[in-house]
């Protein structure tokens, strides 16, 4: 039997971003993918593809983020990872920042039409299927931390990423996809990054998941 081929898309939460330092990753042993492709096995095979600062459809306008608008590279992501089984999609962190001036309401419409359909509706071109969804709700952000403080480039992301957890229910809900709500997610030092144990967690939950979809 083939592997069972599952593209992680998102942000630096799936790039595994260390929370409080300059760009540093966590480690195999330490990152969810990672550590969800332990967990699954031989049968499954984890795609990572995470991008720090990578939005839904904002572009990042700082010099040296280039290609950080999640549409534009999610069907070629689809097509040059095909087939694929299931997505873990898990973004929404970055539509957050005060420049992009979005609502959880907006963030959620973004989702939904650009990513959740386009993804459900993107046929395989070597076989004759249509990948399978899972949408994760990215962690509440903390305002309280001294980075968001001294960035101030998160003022009212709190409350919003808090909405987020229902709005994407409500659209897994609409389209039969399967959801996982940041309830047990906790961030780090600078309340936008998971922690080493959220990591571990996150990959145990979804390993849950995918074990009850392909039992």
């Amino acid at each position: 039997m083939d592997e069972i081929r599952i593209l992680c898309y998102g942000d630096s939460n799936t790039w595994g971003y260390i929370s409080g330092s300059d760009h540093k990753r966590y480690g195999n042993k330490e990152r969810w993918t990672k550590i969800l492709s332990e967990l699954l096995g031989d049968k499954f095979e984890v795609i990572e593809e995470g991008l720090n600062s990578r939005t839904l459809i904002s572009n990042d306008t700082r010099p040296g983020k280039e290609g950080k608008n999640g549409y534009e590279y999610l069907i070629p992501c689809l097509d040059t990872h095909d087939p694929i089984d299931l997505v873990i999609l898990m973004l929404g962190t970055n539509e957050l920042k005060n420049i992009y001036n979005k609502t959880a309401i907006e963030i959620g419409d973004m989702l939904e039409e650009y990513f959740v359909k386009t993804i459900l509706n993107r046929k395989s071109q070597i076989e004759n299927n249509y990948p399978k969804l899972i949408i994760v709700t990215p962690p509440i952000v903390n305002e309280n931390t001294e980075y968001c403080k001294q960035k101030i480039k998160y003022l009212g992301a709190m409350q919003k990423s808090k909405e987020l957890n229902l709005i994407y229910k409500n659209i897994a809900e609409k389209y039969n996809c399967y959801f996982l709500g940041n309830e047990e997610l906790t961030t780090g030092t600078d309340g936008v990054h998971l922690t080493k144990e959220s990591h571990r967690k996150l990959a145990e939950m979804l390993n849950a998941i995918i074990r009850e979809i392909y039992k």
